[in-house]
């Protein structure tokens, strides 16, 4: 079967992956923990933008981050795509960066919110660019 008829889960089975690759069980209760966090942070900042009390352009990094969060699994399970799911993953890690370096002054404690999902997207980076190295042939 090629794998753009294969269905998600197939198709990401098939894949060869690194022996550290989290059990997606694990994967899905990382997420059930950083969403809540994720959206208090973000939620608390879009907040402030929106009353006047950060400039607009505070904005950027922090929906950038949402947008491409939010791409990652359609790239990588929808289009089976994993250039663009790592592409997407260094885009998201990138503005966790950015997000805590431009919020630090004002809020630090959204900054430091972000720590774990910071530390989350670097092991899950790591991940996602090793399965696309190890499959870069197929």
């Amino acid at each position: 079967m090629e794998n753009r008829h294969m269905n998600w889960i197939d198709w990401y089975q098939s894949l060869l992956k690194p022996g550290w690759t989290p059990a997606p069980s694990t994967i899905s209760l990382i997420w059930q923990i950083l969403y809540p966090i994720i959206a208090i942070s973000f939620g608390y900042v879009f907040v402030q933008i929106w009353r006047g009390k950060l400039p607009k352009s505070m904005a950027v990094p922090f929906a950038i981050n949402l947008i491409a969060n939010l791409s990652f699994t359609p790239l990588l399970f929808g289009l089976k795509n994993l250039l663009l799911a790592t592409l997407d993953i260094l885009l998201v890690w990138s503005t966790i960066l950015w997000i805590m370096i431009v919020i630090w002054p004002r809020f630090r404690w959204v900054a430091l919110m972000q720590v774990p999902y910071f530390v989350w997207v670097s092991v899950a980076t790591g991940l996602q660019i090793s399965i696309f190295w190890m499959n870069r042939g197929s």
